[in-house]
């Protein structure tokens, strides 16, 4: 069970490939910086790191993790601070 999780989480390079391997989380990293500066090489490039659902756990994962930390730092509840940071009037 864990080698699967293991696989899921992470793509292996062929041997002789000078690539290494990306975990999740820095797909996930790379991939929305990528997509917050419209770059489309590097979101391309992270998308290809790891599946799409290992992609869409870990943007997940950022956005869940992004908006706790803000919501801190300002002083609010993550619930508020997810609608500010989306533009919505406040619940």
């Amino acid at each position: 069970m864990f080698d699967w999780i293991r696989r899921l989480w992470t793509v292996d390079t062929a041997p002789g490939d000078d690539k290494r391997t990306h975990n999740l989380f820095e797909a996930a990293a790379v991939y929305v910086a990528a997509c917050a500066e419209d770059d489309q090489e590097r979101i391309d490039e992270a998308s290809g790191w790891v599946s799409p659902e290992a992609l869409s756990f870990g943007v997940n994962e950022l956005a869940c993790r992004a908006v706790i930390a803000l919501a801190r730092e300002h002083d609010e509840s993550p619930g508020a601070m997810a609608r500010t940071l989306l533009g919505l009037p406040a619940a």
